[in-house]
This record gives C-alpha cells, structure tokens and sequence, in this order.
C-alpha cells in the first residue's frame, strides 16, 4: 500500500480510467474531477469529462467548484480553534458562552452545547426553505433559531439542520470579532496555503477554470444547462467554499496528519481529535432497506460522518447544491483520503460511488457493484417522477370556485422564521413570489392555488384560509417537514395617529379600561385585574387580539382623535365612549 503510487501507478491508473469512462456513459455524467491524497502528498488528480459540456472544455485539478455541505467541517474546526481559547465550549450551555442566542424554549435554551449545534443532534429539523434562494442574512437566521419548534427530544437523532451551521458561524463573529469568511480564510485557509480557494459565485468565474452546470432534464436524458446557486451567503459556513482538488489535498494532507502541513501545527491536534468524536448514532439504513453491508455503524460528529467500510475506519462527508456534487473522505489508519466533484443533479450519487471504488482499488478488494446499483435506484426513481408527474391534479374537486375575488387574495404574508410570501394580482392573474421563485399562481379548487411545475424553480402549493370577519387572513403551505402557516401582514396605522387612540374608555355601563401605547410602539388593552392584551393591527383602524380571531375592536375617530372604541363579536357590538 506504501508505494501504490509510486511504484505501482499503472495497476492503478489505467484500470480506474476506463471505470471513470464507463462511469461517464453510463451516468450520462458531464464531468467529474478526482484526486487522492495519500500521507502529505496528492498523488493522483485527474479530471474526466467536461467542466464546460457545451464548449467541451477539460474538467482538471484545478476546476474550482462548490463543495457545498464540505464546508461544515471547516466551520467545526474554526469553532474547535475558540474552543482552545477559551472562548466557547464543546460540552457546556452554548448560552454561557454567547447569551444572545435563543432556542424555541427554555428547555434547549438551558441545554443546547456546540457539539450538539455541529451534530445535528438538537431535534431541530432542517427547515431549509428559510434561506434556499432567499437573502435572509446570517444575523436574521440567527435571530430565527427561535421560532424552530424541535421534532425529536435533544441528542436523540441526527436531524440535518443548515441553520445551525449558519448560527455557528455567527457565533464566530460574535466571539472573534471577525467575520466567519475572515476568520476561516486567516486560521485554515492562509496557513494550508489554499489560495484558489473562495467563498463565491462571483470571485470564482473572475479565475481561468471553473465549471459550467448542467445536469440531465428530470423527463428525459437530454443535458440542459442550469444557473449556479449564488445565495450562499447568509449560510457561508454551512455550504459557501468553493476551491479545487490541489487546494483541497492540503486540507486532507492537515487532517490525516494531526493538524500539520509543511512542518508547521496549522489545526490543534485536540481539535480535529474533537470533530473525529462520535455524537449520533445513525441508523443502518443501507443494511435494513437495502441489504448493503458494506457501511456500518456510522455516526454522526462535527462537520463528518464516522462509519466502517468493509471493516476500515471511514470519515466523510458529502456536499450538494444545484448541480454540483462533492464528497472530501479519508481513512484515518490508512492515511488515504479521496476528492471527488460532480456535475450534475442526476449524478448525485457519483461522489459516494467514485469515492467507494477508489478505496476498494487501493486497499485490493473486490469491487462493490456501487455504480450498477444506485442507476438501477436512480432510473426507477426517475421513471416514478415522471408517472408521478402525468398524474399530478387526479384529486382535483371540478367546478369549484374561489371563496373571494381574486384580487382578495392578493397581499403579503408572513411567518417569523420563513419570511415573507407576496401574493399579487395583475389583471386576471395571480402571481406568488416566495423568496427569489417567482410564478404565475392558478386557482386548483375551493381556496387552493397552485403554480406550474417548473423544472428548476419546482411546484408551489398554497391553501388560503379566511378569518371569522371573512378576510383571507392566512396563507397555508407544506414547505420542509411540515405545513407552516403564514399570516397576512396587517395594514397598519399611521404610527403618528397612535398617540390619539390611548387613553381611558369605559363601558356602557360605565366599567373603566385603558388603551395604552408602550414604548415597543405597540397598542395594549388593558383591563383592571385581567391580563393585558397586545392590540394587533388589522386593518385601517381595526385591531384584534390574540386570543379570539372573532372579536374586532374598531377606533372611532372624530377630528384625529379617538371618540370611542366599538368591539365586534359573534354576540354583536358594543361602543365604548373614551373618557
């Protein structure tokens, strides 16, 4: 195994070329680079097909490209490097360290550490329609941590989560005094003199070599190209690096080797030795759904995944957005790790496949049929979306209509973690806008409206709801894991006519209450001996409260100023003259 590379290059070289050709024909893949370090060095880096599909322009070792969720460990290893000051801790409160950070209750906010934001171990599951194709910044997201209800108990389950990465990265900041992208570039970047190395869309095509994306149509085998994603910046620490095969083998080169490159300690040994620590277990779900044995036991940690391949200690970690595909792995005894870039949506699989192979060929074993089996899973799959798709609208009730006007329906919604949905009305059509996916919205039946499927902007799902007084008051889709609920943004008041509605009004029998304004800028109504109520702007000069969706309290003006207050119910409606 020592002189693999060396002595032995061609046992190696030309049997894996004529894979990595029947990989391409097969997979219909556009381009695929490969390297493998082994010890401190790279010794094998090649590219196969195209960076460019259209130009046929080579896929090298030099081809930037986006390695997506590759970039967690990178961010478990910055906050490994504030660990070591003192300046957060794996295993306590993460609030001790940073009090400004909020959970959806106390329960987490009392328990929550970093090993378990890095793990994915804090119930929370991914919500990624809170920053896909959105602006959101990472402050926002940070802010946003709160409104996420957990699925599963703490430390009980890997759940995927970028917003934790996000939250991580901020917490950089906070403790740095650096941006994540400068803290990263100055403590691993600089020092593993990965210099190609950049965090976006735009510095990457100022370089010579870097890839164009296409991928397979989701009906046909046709290659089409698509955009690169460029909204990575809120979410720079949990997917932003973009770099190549020569720079990324200094990073392997630093973690195979306790943290040294070129002679110096560049990563605390006791860091990546933290990151390396099991903190999930994962299921074996390739043995229980599929009978696979090969991976077992795996588990989740910092920014990697821990499992045994065919009895060798692997630690990996895949990374996919719009149609680029990565995997960074390596194995720590034998000190051999394996790049692999894809291009390409329907070859998603390839890293793990590629990645697989070449492990099996350095280590001498038969090689798993990995590429047969997953096209087999890929082409069904496949096949099923398609049928899937011609089905689309069987449920459809016919000759329904719409509760309201259509230009009823059209206003701003709003949710504290998922932003704003803006439903607009042209003429005699509906637009919905989510984020930056922007789609005619056509009515299915009853109060449902759903958008074209688009093949790279997907299909969109919304049921209004309308409130006790008849308004289409919320906005109702499945997004992520579960159905999430947005409301209508109220039409305000004049903040300036506030001052004019506070004051004491009293009941027709001559009850006394007040109406104040508070320094948040917000209405209360406040009644001796009951709790106060936040009064919720509805619209002109209406207001509800929280607690009943049916009551309806309207300001009566007369010269500016507020005369009365009249509240409307199911029971009927009352005036309160103001005193």
């Amino acid at each position: 195994m020592k002189n693999l590379f060396t002595d032995k290059i061609q046992e190696f070289d030309a049997p894996f070329n004529a894979y990595m050709g029947g990989i391409l024909k097969d997979w219909n893949a556009p381009g695929i680079g490969v390297g493998i370090v082994q010890g401190d060095e790279l010794v094998f880096a090649r590219g196969y097909g195209y960076r460019d599909y259209e130009k046929k322009l080579p896929f090298t070792p030099h081809t930037l490209f986006q390695i997506a969720s590759n970039t967690k460990l990178f961010t478990a290893v910055a906050a490994g490097m504030l660990v070591e000051e003192g300046k957060l801790s794996w295993d306590r409160p993460i609030r001790d360290s940073v009090p400004a950070i909020r959970f959806y209750n106390d329960q987490l906010n009392n328990n929550v550490t970093l090993r378990d934001m890095l793990a994915h171990r804090t119930g929370i599951t991914r919500h990624d329609n809170i920053w896909y194709k959105s602006s959101v910044t990472r402050k926002e997201m940070f802010e946003r941590i709160k409104y996420l209800e957990p699925r599963q108990p703490l430390r009980q389950m890997l759940l995927y989560n970028n917003l934790m990465y996000a939250a991580v990265g901020y917490l950089i900041e906070l403790q740095s005094g650096k941006t994540w992208e400068e803290f990263v570039r100055d403590v691993i970047l600089k020092p593993l003199d990965m210099n190609a190395t950049v965090y976006s869309i735009a510095e990457m095509i100022k370089q010579e070599d870097y890839p164009v994306l296409f991928t397979e149509k989701r009906d046909s085998t046709e290659i089409h190209k698509i955009p690169y994603y460029e909204d990575a910046g809120g979410l720079a620490p949990a997917g932003a690096v973009i770099s190549n095969i020569l720079d990324l083998s200094h990073w392997l080169i630093a973690l195979m080797s306790d943290g040294m490159y070129g002679g110096r300690q560049v990563i605390p040994s006791t860091v990546l030795k933290a990151t390396l620590e099991p903190a999930v277990a994962v299921p074996n779900a390739g043995v229980e759904a599929r009978g696979w044995w090969e991976l077992l036991n795996a588990a989740g940690c910092l920014g990697r995944i821990c499992a045994s391949y065919r009895g060798h200690l692997l630690t990996f970690h895949g990374g996919g957005i719009d149609g680029s595909y990565s995997q960074v792995s390596f194995m720590p005894k034998e000190r051999i790790g394996v790049i692999v870039f894809v291009i390409g949506n329907h070859c998603a699989c390839l890293p793990d496949v590629v990645s697989n192979n070449v492990y099996e060929r350095v280590l001498g074993m038969d090689q798993t049929p990995w590429s047969e089996r997953w096209l087999e899973i890929v082409k069904k799959a496949k096949q099923a979306g398609t049928e899937a798709r011609a089905r689309a609208g069987a449920d459809r009730v016919p000759d329904t209509h719409p509760s309201h006007a259509l230009k009823d329906f059209a206003a701003v919604y709003e949710h504290p973690a998922y932003g704003e949905m803006k439903i607009t009305f042209d003429k005699k059509q509906l637009q919905f806008e989510f984020h930056k996916v922007q789609l005619p919205l056509n009515h299915f039946h009853y109060d449902r409206f759903d958008t074209p499927d688009d093949e790279l902007k997907g299909k969109w799902t919304v049921n209004f709801i309308t409130d006790p007084q008849g308004m289409v008051d919320r906005a109702v889709m499945s997004l992520d894991e579960a159905e999430v609920v947005f409301t209508r943004k109220p039409e305000s008041p004049d903040s300036r006519i506030l001052p004019n509605l506070a004051g004491t009004y009293q009941t027709p029998d001559g009850f006394p209450f007040q109406v104040t304004l508070k320094e948040d800028g917000n209405l209360y109504f406040i009644v001796i001996g009951q709790p106060e109520d936040r009064m919720i702007p509805y619209t002109g000069l209406k207001f509800r409260i929280a607690r009943f969706s049916d009551i309806v309290l309207e300001f009566l003006m007369e010269n500016d100023k507020a005369r009365a207050l009249k509240i409307v119910g199911p029971w009927g409606e009352q005036i309160h003259s103001r005193k």
